[in-house]
């Protein structure tokens, strides 16, 4: 998998750039996302202008596709994770950085395929796929 990360922020995050590609090694499959670094303001925004949320949140996916017999498309679509927002989160649930910036990665990823978490049963179901991600590359709370 390509992963095309573009950093808006003025936070270096070449070593979370790192550690997400060894994690998305493990998915074999010949597609590509686009990863971005956003600012608190511009997730802001992002949520405001399509989900009706005038609030920040730290990760939005947008797939690409949402029609399984248009599956030809080379890209997953688009994951933005606020850093601001994540190195927060690291510290209230006292884990370290790294971990929370793969796990906002991961969240992101599975909803670009179509994972969710709307209702309790999906939200048991992708963040047991989340786990079962993290756990295989080595990555623990």
């Amino acid at each position: 998998m390509k992963i095309n990360f573009l950093n808006n922020t003025d936070t270096n995050v070449f070593k979370y750039q790192r550690l997400i590609k060894r994690v998305f090694k493990q998915f074999n499959i010949n597609k590509s996302l686009d990863l971005i670094f956003v600012t608190q303001e511009e997730i802001k925004n992002i949520n405001r202008d399509f989900r009706n949320k005038d609030s920040v949140t730290d990760v939005i996916s947008f797939a690409n596709i949402d029609d399984e017999d248009n599956y030809d498309n080379k890209s997953l679509g688009s994951i933005f994770i606020c850093v601001d927002k994540a190195f927060m989160q690291a510290k209230e649930y006292n884990h370290s950085s790294e971990r929370e910036f793969l796990f906002l990665a991961v969240h992101g990823y599975l909803h670009l395929c179509g994972f969710d978490h709307m209702t309790k049963e999906d939200e048991k179901i992708m963040f047991a796929k989340q786990d079962e991600i993290l756990q295989k590359a080595g990555v623990l709370r």
